[in-house]
């Protein structure tokens, strides 16, 4: 009791940090930002920096590196609009930027010598602190449960800091400008699928879709790896996103892969499963958020003649139909269009879209096709939430997928080669 009590005052102090907007100036002083230098290391106390080994130089026209490297600022939890420019006055770049735990922000733009840009995105910051727990929502537990590499590798995905880290072509930047905004919440429950993965070659769709929204919504992902809807109910997940979330918000929820390995009596897809999914979208429909329900996408499993995917999930998929019709929510086919996107790539083929040697897990690239489905999906279907997408979007049909090949996404530094959780 007294280690929790610790703990909780801990996180409360990291909650009670300044909420203003907060300006950075790189390699030169500006009036009303703070000062980096390319020896401005994060610390806790001074509250923003470069995290250790970032190699950066800084000029008069700001701080770059060849290679990535990461900026932190300390805030508390919620929702922040973040405006950088980017340039040189020397050479070209083509910066890539990923916030938090690798999830995208920004990819495919660049610019040219002499020339800067200033773009803006949304990140959400979180920790485990579940606010108003002490009734009977969480059964008086404080915080959600963290897996032991929950505090490790994926412990950025919890902390008191907005991480950044800037890729691509000699990433540099002369400002960066981070303040709160009021903007809806798309939450994310689900597995290993879903969730930020900490490392490379390890991707999912939750942490690609971010670069697919526009600066008018913010992502808190809040899946992860291992879970079923049972155990991230019992990790008090749901009562994490049902302690924040509020009208005009939108939860999207996918699960499949851990639930079809749960035994007992009386366990399955219309009884157990099912009645989980219902449980978690009454939960968030009691608050006033729209719940898009999403069937698992396939596992890489080619029938003998190698040209179709034959079904990994038995009855899941239609599990979550149903559960989508019976409540009366959005329902994304994932479990269809996967079907589509793997076929479209062939038995062999389709290994471009996975970790090599994993027909579960996906590589970046496969993870933002996925994405991609499923955007296209919410824009075909118009549902509300795709007012909130990028404007400037190109039709994606999954069965005429995207060249790997042209795919312009670098890896982070982060190559950890951590197995998810689940199969």
């Amino acid at each position: 009791m007294f280690i929790r009590s610790l703990i909780f005052v801990f996180f409360l102090c990291i909650l009670a940090a300044s909420s203003e907007a907060q300006s950075f100036s790189f390699g030169s002083p500006k009036s009303g930002s703070s000062m980096v230098g390319a020896d401005t290391i994060y610390d806790r106390e001074r509250g923003f920096g470069f995290e250790p080994d970032a190699s950066v130089k800084c000029g008069a026209d700001g701080c770059t590196s060849d290679r990535p490297f990461y900026f932190s600022a300390k805030v508390p939890e919620g929702n922040y609009r973040v405006t950088v420019r980017f340039g040189n006055a020397v050479f070209a770049t083509a910066p890539v930027v990923k916030a938090e735990l690798r999830r995208l922000m920004l990819e495919s733009f660049s610019t040219a010598p002499g020339k800067f840009v200033t773009k803006s995105f949304v990140v959400n910051v979180r920790t485990p602190v579940i606010a108003g727990s002490t009734g009977s929502v969480a059964g008086g537990d404080l915080m959600v449960k963290l897996k032991d590499r929950e505090k490790t590798s994926e412990q950025w995905a919890w902390d008191e800091k907005l991480t950044l880290e800037f890729n691509g072509t000699q990433p540099s930047i002369s400002s960066i400008v981070i303040e709160p905004v009021n903007v809806p919440t798309v939450f994310l429950l689900g597995d290993s699928t879903v969730c930020d993965q900490p490392g490379e070659p390890y991707a999912s769709w939750g942490q690609m879709i971010t670069a697919l929204f526009g600066t008018n919504a913010a992502v808190a992902n809040h899946a992860e790896s291992g879970e079923s809807l049972r155990s991230s109910f019992g990790a008090k997940r749901l009562d994490k996103v049902v302690s924040q979330i509020k009208p005009g918000d939108f939860l999207l929820i996918q699960y499949g892969h851990n639930d079809m390995k749960e035994k007992g009596e009386g366990v399955g897809a219309f009884t157990t499963y099912k009645a989980s999914l219902k449980q978690f979208t009454q939960a968030a429909k009691a608050k006033g958020a729209t719940v898009i329900l999403i069937s698992p996408m396939h596992r890489r499993t080619f029938d003998p003649t190698g040209k179709f995917i034959t079904n990994s999930h038995g009855d899941f998929p239609e599990a979550v139909r149903q559960a989508a019709k019976e409540e009366n929510v959005a329902f994304i086919d994932l479990n269809a269009k996967s079907k589509e996107l793997y076929e479209a790539f062939g038995k062999e083929g389709s290994g471009v879209l996975f970790k090599e040697g994993d027909g579960t897990h996906h590589n970046a690239f496969g993870a933002f096709q996925l994405a991609k489905v499923i955007v296209q999906w919410i824009r075909d279907q118009k549902l509300p939430l795709a007012k909130y997408l990028i404007k400037d979007w190109k039709t994606f049909d999954a069965r005429k997928p995207d060249d790997a090949k042209a795919f312009a996404v670098p890896a982070s530094p982060a190559v950890a080669n951590l197995k998810p959780l689940g199969s």
